[in-house]
């Protein structure tokens, strides 16, 4: 059990748990008995959350089987390399939470039709093809991509829609951006962790293409353009305006740690920053919707 609990890697699921947050939130405090379901709510967690633990016994098998992840390692230790588990059973087990993920999503089905059936298919479909089939994004420099569309666009856009019936406006979109702006710090902290042993194992990260310099500047970009566009196009008084700010404190510790401090197992600590500036954004954002 502990080895599986390993390969969930549940300090990355904050990264699943915030954008349904943030999507549903509007319709669920909105004070209106018509609007909102708290059980399809569950159902979407549920299934996102299902899904991000896929994405990780994925990577674990495929990383490992590609060489990108050694006992050499400086990031938490991952369970095939260190040969907890096997490559099989961790792909076996990650082939169980995609059907997890698709047998909970089915009351999303039956409320709202083959929507759901195409945001899920192609979810469950890069679930594996972040790290594995022909074109692995994570090897082509294309992880942050991934994370901004997915868990950012999708993910937010998408628990809305199964609230409302409809897609948001400019508001969830931004919300949506923004949740994949801060989820992509966690990913771009750990490319530049990782940016020697990836380097060496043909994993083109944006780190590796770009440089130590280029991964320090897009973890800043990461951690502050989801402020500027709180500013820009979410307050609507200066509670909700002080309220977008707060991440900014921990996205300035960020900042300035990995500006000062060499890729090691230090890193760490920065992703756990990382996952506290989404949670404290998901705050701010439930905040911002119950003020009157």
């Amino acid at each position: 059990m502990k080895a599986w609990l390993l390969a969930a890697r549940p300090k990355t699921l904050p990264a699943a748990v915030v954008p349904v947050w943030v999507g549903a939130t509007p319709l669920l405090i909105d004070d209106n008995p018509f609007s909102g379901s708290w059980f399809l709510f569950w159902c979407t967690l549920g299934s996102c959350i299902c899904i991000q633990i896929a994405t990780n016994l994925f990577n674990d098998a495929v990383d490992h089987r590609k060489g990108a992840d050694t006992a050499k390692r400086l990031g938490p230790k991952r369970v095939t390399a260190s040969g907890m588990l096997s490559p099989g059973v961790v792909m076996i087990g990650a082939l169980g939470f995609c059907l997890a993920a698709s047998v909970i999503a089915i009351p999303l089905i039956l409320e709202h039709g083959w929507v759901i059936v195409g945001i899920g298919a192609g979810s469950l479909l890069f679930s594996y093809g972040y790290t594995g089939g022909p074109f692995p994004l994570a090897y082509r420099g294309m992880g942050e991509l991934f994370v901004i569309l997915f868990f950012g666009f999708v993910a937010v856009s998408g628990s809305y829609f199964v609230q409302a019936g409809e897609w948001g406006g400019l508001e969830i979109l931004t919300l949506g951006l923004q949740c994949g702006l801060y989820s992509s710090v966690l990913i771009a902290i750990n490319n530049l962790r990782d940016i020697a042993e990836d380097s060496a194992s043909g994993k083109r990260t944006l780190a590796v293409r770009y440089g130590k310099t280029f991964a320090r500047a897009e973890i800043v970009v990461f951690c502050f353009l989801p402020v500027l566009l709180w500013m820009v196009v979410l307050p609507e008084n200066l509670l909700s305006l002080l309220l977008g700010l707060i991440p900014a404190i921990v996205g300035a510790v960020i900042s300035f740690a990995v500006s000062r401090t060499e890729p090691g197992s230090r890193y760490n600590r920065y992703l756990a920053l990382g996952a506290l500036q989404l949670i404290l954004f998901a705050f701010a954002a439930t905040l911002t919707a119950a003020l009157p």
